[in-house]
């Protein structure tokens, strides 16, 4: 911490801030959330930006909000229908949290997205990041918002050799963009170092010919932006065999099931499945007949393999078999039987959409 204090003693601070906020609001891509400065609005789009691609985001950003334009309007909405339109975003936990905050947002704060970090704070789903991204851009407070592009940025700028995957490591960084924040204007200081981080000094091959803060960059001037930032490498995923099974009966009707309330994919709707066990003898085929039998009392006749869907989790990936089971009985209460076109109410993972896909495919041959 010391040596960047040191090195921010001789940083030429304000012509860093003049030369990259320029290039900002000259480059600045026309992104929907930045028509305005309405906090709601800036919430929704950074809860969606983390871990997800903007181009990725943008869709679902303009659904979402013509759906929810409002804090009232989300607030008042039914879980059901805030998961279908968050639907194969991914991180589920982020939307639920989101949800229960603005409901907090109306009842407590009369609509209004609290501007103060104390308060702001106190909000589920709301960590230092997005507080600092919400304060800053739409209420102009001079608040550091730092997640990994930021701290990309800012380890080649000054030279931080820190471990970014530490969660100690933030407050260096924290402490870093407190001093260099722009106090006139925080809301384009922020913003034009994600949008650097975005188009520029990007993971691997920088474009630093092309950077407005070159001339400012410790990484640039030693050769060394292709070594920053020190990241150490995360474990790799645990592989996971499953088997799903797509139940049908003589009507057309399907049989979905909603998943917990809490932990993985928490309220999401799914086809019955399980985890395939390598030490019994049985079949995969044979295991999910077992399983759906004694799950929820169904008796099916089963197709042989339809296909196979992978789905990569940060700590797990499913490897999942996919069957088709014509029921030969009425299930226990536990499956919800829905026609094709109610299926369409209900948010099901990525994992889950395919698993349907395949059964699409098979239903039209």
């Amino acid at each position: 911490m010391n040596e960047v204090k040191d090195k921010l003693e001789s940083f030429q601070i304000h012509d860093f801030q003049h030369d990259l906020i320029s290039w900002y609001k000259h480059e600045k891509r026309d992104l929907p959330w930045r028509k305005d400065q309405d906090p709601y609005k800036i919430w929704v789009s950074e809860i969606m930006l983390q871990q997800t691609r903007v181009d990725t985001v943008i869709p679902y950003f303009n659904a979402f909000i013509g759906k929810f334009p409002t804090i009232e309007a989300l607030a008042t909405a039914d879980e059901e229908e805030v998961l279908k339109a968050w639907e194969g975003l991914g991180y589920y936990s982020r939307v639920r949290n989101l949800h229960s905050a603005v409901k907090e947002v109306a009842n407590s704060y009369a609509g209004v997205v609290p501007n103060t970090p104390e308060e702001i704070s106190k909000l589920k789903g709301v960590g230092p990041y997005t507080k600092g991204a919400i304060l800053s851009i739409a209420y102009n407070i001079p608040e550091p918002a730092v997640d990994g592009n930021v701290m990309r940025v800012f380890s080649r700028i000054l030279s931080i050799w820190d471990d970014i995957a530490k969660p100690k490591t933030r407050k260096i960084f924290e402490e870093a963009t407190y001093n260099l924040i722009s106090k006139e204007d925080p809301s384009s200081f922020n913003q034009a170092v994600m949008e650097l981080g975005a188009l520029i000094c990007t993971p691997t091959s920088p474009s630093c010919l092309l950077c407005p803060v070159r001339e400012y960059c410790s990484a640039f001037a030693e050769g060394v932006q292709a070594e920053l930032p020190v990241k150490s490498k995360k474990k790799k995923p645990r592989p996971l065999q499953m088997a799903a099974v797509v139940l049908y009966d003589d009507h057309g009707r399907l049989y979905i099931h909603k998943r917990p309330g809490t932990g993985l994919l928490a309220n999401l709707w799914e086809f019955p499945n399980m985890e395939i066990k390598a030490e019994m003898k049985e079949s995969y085929r044979e295991q999910v007949k077992q399983f759906i039998n004694e799950e929820y009392h169904a008796e099916a006749e089963i197709s042989e393999l339809s296909g196979t869907v992978e789905h990569v989790f940060s700590h797990l990936i499913w490897n999942i078999s996919v069957f088709i089971g014509k029921l030969t009985n009425i299930p226990s209460e536990d499956l919800l039987p829905v026609t094709e076109k109610e299926m369409k109410k209900y948010a099901f993972p990525v994992s889950h959409q395919k698993i349907y896909k395949i059964y699409q495919e098979e239903s039209e041959s």
